[in-house]
């Protein structure tokens, strides 16, 4: 099964040693219902118990009210141990604004994503995608691939400081006469604290599971200050771990690396663009969205989900691979300290796929979303 979820469990948690955990259950949008059902069924036949509640996410509360992730459940992230989350809807600024109830129209609103302000909200400065390839799986790369991806989760391009056009003050700076005054910015902020603690959380990872290499990833010899931060904090942090090989890697030569021979990595750690790509990449060697699934993990909390969108065409259908949800559940419960219930949980999944009688449209098979979640619920 894929690696541990998560090096950090807190022993000062109080949800960790609860029987029955609070669970913000946030379903969202599109797809994201049908998913969850699918993950619930599975921890429910698993014998896991928790005290799920249901929070409001998405795409309708932002039309309705303005806000994507209202204070409501705000206040539900914080009286809970952690949240499980589906997938939401996300649409262009422009979009966006059109959407919104008549009353909500021009009051200066803009839309941003939900997840992406968990993170930042919560602290959630680990995103931790492991990406394994399940023997049998018929749409492997190959079937050797065995990676983990540390991507920081909190800062980078996803600060959200944009501007539609250059602010008049910022022309103080010389460099910035170079720039159009109609070019449209977004600011990128990497700091050498956030640096650290994401490649300290690879380093340990790679120490406590018997990983053999970390690979920095970035593009200092052009992005000179912010990677240049990030690459300076990594070598730093790599030189305290001289059992463990460490090496640094542009980023657009991973792209073609990845391809050419994934078992070369082993733990990759970057920035939140950076990793936000590179882990789509490495989610399709091991079989696309379907499997691929992700903890945000912070020292107090963690969201866990699946990383694929909320595929509004396939909405209602009960047709898409919940395998990446599933997997997400897993996930969840290793964090919450089952570790022997999670490794049972992937067992039945790595059972599943590799007996190959069940299999979803994009696994080339006719089983629907629930078909999957009770193969998986009856092979535990």
């Amino acid at each position: 099964m894929p690696p541990p979820a998560n090096d950090q469990r807190l022993t000062t948690n109080d949800y960790h040693t609860m029987s029955h955990p609070r669970i913000a259950w946030l379903p969202g949008d599109g797809i994201g219902q049908e998913v969850c059902a699918a993950a619930r069924l599975v921890l429910d036949s698993a014998g896991f118990r928790a005290d799920y509640l249901p929070g409001d996410i998405g795409w309708e509360f932002w039309r309705r009210e303005g806000d994507a992730l209202p204070p409501r459940t705000l206040d539900l992230l914080h009286s809970t141990g952690c949240a499980f989350f589906g997938a939401i809807t996300s649409k262009p600024a422009g979009d966006a604004v059109r959407e919104l109830a008549p009353e909500f129209q021009g009051q200066g609103l803009s839309y941003r994503s939900p997840i992406v302000r968990m993170r930042q909200m919560l602290d959630l400065y680990i995103c931790l995608r492991p990406c394994r390839a399940f023997p049998g799986n018929p749409l492997n790369y190959r079937d050797d691939i065995d990676l983990v991806v540390f991507r920081e989760n909190t800062e980078g391009m996803y600060i959200g400081v944009e501007f539609p056009k250059v602010p008049a003050a910022f022309y103080a700076e010389p460099a910035m006469k170079r720039i159009p005054p109609d070019a449209a910015l977004s600011l990128r902020s990497i700091t050498r604290e956030s640096s650290r603690r994401i490649v300290e959380a690879a380093f340990r990872y790679a120490v406590r599971h018997g990983r053999r290499k970390v690979t920095a990833v970035h593009k200092a010899n052009v992005l000179r200050a912010t990677c240049g931060v990030f690459l300076e904090a990594a070598e730093e942090v790599a030189s305290r771990y001289p059992g463990i090989q460490f090496e640094a890697a542009n980023v657009d030569a991973m792209g073609m690396w990845l391809l050419k021979n994934p078992r070369n990595y082993d733990v990759i750690v970057t920035t939140n663009l950076f990793g936000d790509i590179l882990s789509d990449l490495c989610a399709q060697l091991v079989g696309g969205m379907g499997f691929g699934y992700s903890g945000n993990i912070g020292e107090k909390y963690a969201v866990f989900e699946p990383t694929h969108g909320s595929a509004p065409k396939y909405a209602g259908m009960n047709k898409v691979n919940p395998l990446a949800t599933i997997l997400a559940a897993m996930m969840m419960v290793e964090w919450l300290g089952n570790v022997e219930l999670a490794l049972a949980i992937g067992r039945a999944v790595a059972r599943v796929i590799s007996c190959g009688t069940v299999r979803t449209y994009d696994m080339g098979g006719s089983a629907s979303t629930m078909d999957m979640a009770r193969a998986v619920a009856a092979a535990l």
